[in-house]
């Protein structure tokens, strides 16, 4: 089963910080890393900067599209306003499909914010107590949303790279 988590940092680089981490981790086998992407949010900025960090991921690795859809929803929508609003449904009813609810998406809306950062993994296999104590402690937390095999195929069918 798949896994998708958001790590929040207390800083707006600590999330980038923990991709050496992230690779070390893999190397013994402690998590892999299907796909992994930053949100990065200095105190000064109106919202935050994205990232997919394609140096972590494999052949199996969802396209920018999951994830800006994603970002969408939690970070942009909201300064929107009320026109793109059936829109916003319409993109909130897509990513319920796949697994990840309004309870996860506000819970991240909520904590990461100007000043932080966060780290979204898409993953198998994480010994989760032994990559937590990997990351800087007392400034990383965790917020958790897992996805069924079935959630999983239909998030890879929907957003997967397209080889052609």
């Amino acid at each position: 089963m798949a896994t998708l988590t958001a790590w929040k940092f207390d800083t707006p680089e600590g999330a980038e910080a923990v991709e050496s981490t992230l690779l070390d981790l893999q190397k013994q086998e402690l998590i892999k890393v299907l796909d992994a992407a930053v949100v990065s949010w200095p105190s000064e900025a109106n919202k935050p900067r994205t990232k997919q960090l394609n140096d972590l991921t494999g052949a199996g690795a969802l396209s920018g599209t999951f994830w800006g859809m994603l970002f969408g929803l939690i970070f942009f929508m909201p300064l929107l306003g009320a026109a793109v609003g059936a829109a916003a449904g319409a993109l909130g009813g897509r990513m319920a499909d796949v697994g990840i609810d309004d309870d996860f998406i506000e819970s991240v809306k909520a904590q990461v914010k100007p000043g932080t950062s966060a780290l979204f993994l898409l993953s198998r296999d994480a010994v989760v107590d032994r990559v937590k104590e990997a990351f800087p402690s007392g400034h990383t937390e965790l917020i958790h949303s897992n996805l069924d095999r079935e959630k999983e195929a239909r998030l890879r069918e929907v957003f997967s790279h397209e080889d052609h």
